[in-house]
């Protein structure tokens, strides 16, 4: 590491980090995203490359469906055959990502991978998803939907990258944790 891209004050890691870490879009063999995402994530954590690639997302939305009268959300795929990286692009991270069992390519032309701009990624509102939640350990809940709609509890537990949540419920008399998504919890009035 060259003394130029190191900075003591935030304790001696590279400024260019952050800065050189772009969002990356690899195609996936369709139905296969949540393996690959599971793939990346157990390479980077065996090779330690946290310091390399940050995240590994399959953008959802939430989308609700009508069965026999009952209405539910469902979380379907934004960009089925995707997935999306946050990485710095090096050899290592190419080679990594691009040899990951059920990758097809980086997406950009030939065989050179193009980050997404700021623009797009505003635009799929990958990074500002997580930061719009504003619930806290401890909160008060009223759950809004599914088969616990208009129960109350406390949130145990956040979940940022699942998006989802522990909320202690009284059920039959008796506190129960359960585990719901983001979108099926609102504050109390």
């Amino acid at each position: 590491m060259s003394d130029e891209n190191f900075n003591s004050e935030n304790g001696g890691i590279p400024e260019e980090t952050e800065q050189t870490a772009k969002w990356y879009v690899v195609h996936t063999y369709s139905g296969y995203e949540n393996k690959v995402k599971a793939n990346i994530e157990k390479i980077v954590e065996n090779r330690s490359m946290q310091d390399q690639i940050y995240e590994v997302c399959v953008p959802l939305k939430d989308e609700i469906e009508e069965k026999n009268g009952q209405k539910k959300v469902v979380q379907r795929k934004t960009y089925p055959g995707y997935v999306l990286l946050k990485m710095i692009m090096n050899d290592e991270t190419w080679y990594v990502v691009r040899n990951t069992r059920g990758v097809t390519s980086f997406v950009g032309p030939g065989s050179k991978p193009v980050p997404l701009s700021d623009s797009e990624v505003a635009a799929m509102g990958i990074e500002t998803s997580v930061f719009n939640f504003d619930f806290e350990l401890g909160e008060g809940v009223r759950v809004s939907n599914g088969p616990f709609a208009e129960s109350t509890g406390i949130i145990k537990e956040i979940n940022e990258s699942k998006r989802t949540v522990v909320v202690s419920l009284s059920i039959f008399g008796r506190e129960t944790p359960v585990e719901l998504d983001y979108g099926q919890i609102e504050k109390l009035d």
